[in-house]
């Protein structure tokens, strides 16, 4: 049998057991979540918390509290000092490198070889089932498949532990299957400058012949910009006539879909999101017709859910199971994982847009938000104006954050928001006007608050010069791979540095 038909069946099996844990979600997360209190039984913070007596969710909910990574830090640096059994039960030995969208603070979160394997690489195997069920009869195992990662340096701690970007920890252990059809080669995946990466990212892979592409819809942009900045090429089927797939992630697509339709403008490319981050795989779009993704119920995390409405962090009041969420409610994600997460507030919200099957949107960050004036603006509020905007005025978009102007004496309070124009609308004028105006109807708390503009005037927007949001990336060491700018931010500090930048 030759090899692609091969994988073809091996990875289509896995569908079977996908639609059973759709039509059977409460009892695979059951299982999920009894097999988690067995193994954390076996830890200290299962013993602290007497795992042993916990035969229910309601156990469960009453005797382990919500954590969050200030509370599970003390024992995660046991861990990297070579301590075992502290979180999970089996030997932790690789710890994921992160500083999360908002916060400055680097992050090291354990990754077990159960987390690694059953959730990220089950991840993978998955997307690729679904697309394959979806599309019966493709090839892509024939060609390359052309992954835009973060760093990949790994800083070891012995020769068999270490921590890094989770692509680190990825390229490291990748199975065999999948590293015979990766590019690029190891050395320039290794590769920390982020400038220099591109560069040579793009030089090893025009003369290649890519079926697949996967990484940060704007990252990825610039590398495809790029690759036909070299060849002289109008679009990407010049340069790689095979490519149809690519797999994205980490920040909303909707702003990049048009220009990636520029550089493929081909009705049979096909765009599929997934929902991976350093804490665990969570979420893949199953069907191409639904701009959404199915909650992955077996990779070993047990989800909850707190209601944004009563969400006050690790002292949340309400927490609830997925039996019990409801359509339309805006949730923050709370995530127990076989890497030894704990009832873990991720930071991320989701909404829920089906529950035959889960699945749901991702709607943003549980700080990334906007409510210095009881305007409740949310990441996928902006998002929907923004790209509204942009139709109306023919405008690109390649970043743009926002922050409060707040109120002063007798002024009223507005949003201030930085654009990075790809392509600048004639009048910005008039593009501000649409943006309000889009705003207004999407989110009634803003309507309510821009009402006479005795609470908020009208947004203040500025175009930025080219690559500010690059410069201010560079200045925190987070060029590139899975960092993203903020979108919304409660406070000024970012705004007033890219201000500065900016002059």
């Amino acid at each position: 049998m030759p090899l692609n038909s091969l994988f073809s069946w091996i990875i289509k099996k896995r569908i079977h057991q996908i639609d059973l844990f759709k039509q059977y979600p409460f009892e695979v997360q059951g299982d999920v979540f009894t097999d988690l209190i067995a193994r954390g039984s076996k830890t200290e913070w299962g013993k602290k918390y007497d795992f042993e007596n916990i035969h229910s969710y309601e156990d469960f909910n009453q005797k382990v509290p919500l954590s969050n990574y200030q509370i599970l830090e003390p024992y995660i640096k046991r861990l990297l000092d070579k301590e075992q059994n502290i979180l999970w039960d089996s030997d932790v030995k690789w710890f994921a490198q992160t500083s999360g969208t908002m916060g400055d603070k680097i992050k090291i979160l354990p990754v077990s070889k159960e987390s690694l394997y059953d959730c990220h690489y089950k991840g993978g195997k998955d997307l690729l089932s679904l697309y394959y069920n979806q599309i019966p009869g493709r090839k892509l195992y024939k060609g390359k498949h052309l992954i835009l990662g973060g760093s990949a340096k790994v800083n070891y701690l012995t020769s068999d532990s270490y921590f890094g970007d989770i692509s680190a920890i990825i390229l490291k252990n990748m199975p065999w299957w999948a590293e015979l059809r990766r590019t690029p080669a190891k050395e320039i995946a290794l590769m920390s400058k982020w400038e220099e990466k591109i560069e040579r990212l793009a030089e090893s892979t025009i003369d290649q012949d890519i079926y697949i592409l996967a990484g940060v819809p704007s990252w990825t942009l610039i590398l495809c910009n790029r690759v036909l900045e070299i060849t002289g090429k109008k679009h990407l089927r010049e340069v790689w006539p095979n490519l149809e797939l690519f797999m994205h992630g980490g920040v909303n697509f909707e702003p990049y879909r048009d220009q990636f339709k520029k550089i493929i403008p081909f009705d049979d490319m096909h765009y599929v999101e997934t929902y991976n981050s350093s804490e665990g795989f969570f979420g893949i779009q199953d069907d191409f017709a639904k701009n959404e993704l199915l909650l992955m119920l077996d990779y070993g995390t047990f989800f909850e859910f707190i209601p944004m409405d009563e969400f006050d962090d690790v002292n949340s009041k309400k927490v609830i199971p997925l039996n019990e969420v409801e359509l339309g409610v805006n949730y923050a994600l709370v995530i127990t994982t076989n890497a030894g997460l704990w009832r873990y507030v991720i930071g991320d919200t989701i909404r829920f847009t089906s529950k035959t099957p889960y699945r749901f949107k991702i709607t943003g960050r549980t700080k990334s938000f906007i409510n210095s004036f009881g305007e409740k603006l949310e990441v996928e509020h902006a998002e929907m104006a923004v790209r509204l905007a942009c139709e109306k005025t023919n405008a690109e978009i390649a970043e743009y954050t926002v922050a409060p102007v707040y109120m002063e004496a007798s002024k009223s309070g507005k949003h201030e928001w930085l654009i990075e124009f790809r392509t600048a609308p004639e009048a910005l004028t008039v593009f501000t006007e649409i943006l309000d105006e889009e705003l207004c109807v999407i989110n009634m708390d803003y309507n309510v608050k821009r009402t006479g503009d005795v609470t908020l005037t009208a947004p203040l927007v500025h175009s930025t010069s080219k690559g500010l949001f690059e410069k201010w990336l560079k200045s925190k060491n987070k060029l590139g791979g899975q960092h993203k700018v903020p979108r919304l931010c409660n406070d000024r500090k970012m705004i007033e540095e890219l201000l500065v930048l900016d002059n």
